[in-house]
């Protein structure tokens, strides 16, 4: 790091690193002004030099997309008006009780509307501060912050309590943060306390689907139902975990968060880390113990696993502090253990039928 020069015309000046003068820049060009010094970052001899960052950032334009949609959406809205429109005049000209009955049921179904609507919008509303909140006690915790700890924690009490199950663990964190003044251990006790049970239940259902799709795949005959039941399975998971969790989305709320479950996976390298375990085992002598139709559902549960570790991470309102959280290898013995059961009662059925023929 070093200082920019002053500029012409200013004679040298000392200052304090926690000045409120100092400015930290990127800019290495960038000229300061006669009250303020500025510390930029100075390039090594090895170093590339680099581009300023406008080069990298998208310029903002004429979003013809955004324009195309709007107007496409208003024409369907304006189609669906006027077919109403239409209708209801023709039910008052065959007759006024029935032009009638037409209205309520206009203004009943508007009334729906309006309400589903709402309830979409507090449904995007819950997920996006259960994302706050992780975020917050993220960065209480990385800092040792007890006061912005404390505070996500209110929060996060505010989220369960109408949740009987977690009534002990809400009522053993109040008592903590009464006493304990590190915010990194707030957060940590938070997670033993209160989490704790939720992340059981979380590791039960995801352990579930990934049996559930290891013998679904395993026994059936065409690949389309074996993409049908693990996307059914996945699906399914990430909206149990987030109604586990607290955050009980919605349409659009679900949306979100299976968009996000994927971000997560591409910016771990999830998928690629969990195929590549699974054949590594596979590989191992595992082949050898189960058929080849057995080795391919649990390399599909391993990666239902690995999406349902990624939902986890992301429906939770807390990050994992204490642990680093559920992994694929928790799951894979139990995958291999159930697959060879599974297994052996098959091979037990088919010696039992052909016994029975002879």
């Amino acid at each position: 790091m070093i200082g920019t020069p002053p500029p012409s015309g200013r004679r040298p000046a000392a200052f304090r690193l926690d000045d409120s003068k100092v400015r930290m820049s990127d800019d290495e060009t960038r000229t300061p002004s006669l009250d303020e010094a500025l510390i930029t970052q100075a390039l090594q001899d090895d170093e590339e030099p680099r581009l300023p960052r406008d080069a990298s950032t998208p310029k903002t334009g004429v979003r013809f997309g955004k324009w195309l949609m709007i107007g496409l959406s208003g024409l369907v809205s304006l189609a669906i008006g006027l077919a109403i429109d239409s209708l209801i005049r023709d039910l008052f000209a065959r007759t006024d009780w029935l032009g009638w009955l037409g209205l309520a049921l206009v203004a009943l179904a508007a009334l729906g509307l309006l309400g589903l609507a709402a309830k979409e919008l507090a449904a995007l509303a819950r997920v996006g501060r259960i994302d706050d909140l992780r975020d917050r006690l993220q960065q209480a915790a990385e800092a040792d912050d007890a006061r912005a700890a404390s505070a996500g924690l209110k929060e996060l009490l505010a989220l369960y309590r109408d949740r009987p199950e977690t009534a002990q663990g809400r009522k053993a964190l109040a008592g903590h943060m009464r006493e304990v003044i590190d915010g990194r251990d707030l957060v940590k006790l938070a997670e033993r306390d209160l989490l704790s049970p939720l992340d059981l239940e979380a590791r039960r259902i995801v352990m579930n689907s990934a049996k559930r799709v290891s013998l679904v795949t395993a026994v059936s005959p065409r690949a389309l139902v074996d993409l049908l039941a693990v996307l059914y399975e996945n699906l399914r998971t990430v909206r149990r975990l987030s109604i586990l969790y607290g955050g009980r989305p919605g349409t659009l709320g679900f949306v979100r968060l299976t968009r996000q479950v994927v971000t997560h996976l591409a910016v771990t390298g999830g998928m690629a880390a969990g195929d590549s375990l699974a054949s590594q085992v596979l590989g191992h002598g595992l082949a050898a113990r189960l058929s080849a139709r057995l080795g391919e559902g649990v390399i599909n549960g391993l990666l239902t696993a690995r999406i349902g570790i990624a939902a986890i991470a992301v429906c939770r309102p807390a990050p994992f502090v204490a642990g680093r959280g559920p992994t694929i290898s928790e799951f894979m013995g139990e995958l291999i253990s159930s697959s060879e059961k599974a297994e052996k009662a098959a091979s037990a059925s088919q010696k039992r039928d052909q016994t029975a023929r002879e």
